[in-house]
Formats: C-alpha cells, structure tokens, sequence
C-alpha cells in the first residue's frame, strides 16, 4: 500500500510536468508571432529601400532615410528574438552580422 505522501508527489510532479508543457504550448504561437512580425518588417524596409533607389538614386536622401528604417528594423528585431530576416538571400540569421553597408550601392 502507498503511503500518501508517495501519492502527494507523483501528483505534483504530473501537474508541474503538465504546467510546463501548457506554458511551452502557448508560448510558440507567441514566438512564431514575433518570427513573421520581424519578417514582415525587414521585408517591407528591405523593399522600401529598393524602391527609394530606384526612384530617387542610391546616393538620395529618401535611400539614406529607408536605409535607417531597415537598421532600425534589424536592431529591432535582434533585441526582440535573437534572429533577423535577410530579404536579399532568403533566409533567417541567427547571429548579428549584418553589414551596414549591404545596401549603399547595387
């Protein structure tokens, strides 16, 4: 026969297990949420400074201000998921190394 306290801790344990992995379960539409709001963001200021050269030369004021969104948007998302979306190759980075300078001429 058990003793109740044998019973008290297996039950704890199944309902700190069961806790842990409700917490994990909701976590991760959190943590995909701030993956596709980074994207979208470097995406969208990757292409408005595409665009601000096309229309107005890659030396032009508007280049230069579109130049300091995607900066912007890159430190953003670095201190909010460790991660940063390159649009130009496709792909997630993992550490910090972009080039400030990526973007000055094509």
């Amino acid at each position: 026969m058990r003793n109740r306290s044998d019973t008290s801790s297996w039950a704890k344990t199944i309902f700190a297990t069961g806790a842990l992995a409700g917490c994990l379960f909701l976590a991760t539409p959190g943590a995909q949420a701030a993956y596709n709001t980074c994207q979208r963001r470097l995406a969208r200021a990757d292409h408005r400074l595409h665009d601000a050269a096309r229309r107005h030369g890659w030396d032009s004021r508007e280049a230069q201000h579109a130049r300091v969104q995607l900066h912007e948007a890159r430190e953003y998302c670095w201190a909010h998921s460790h991660r940063w979306w390159d649009e130009d190759t496709q792909r997630w980075h993992t550490e910090r190394d972009w080039d400030e300078h990526d973007h000055d001429r094509r």
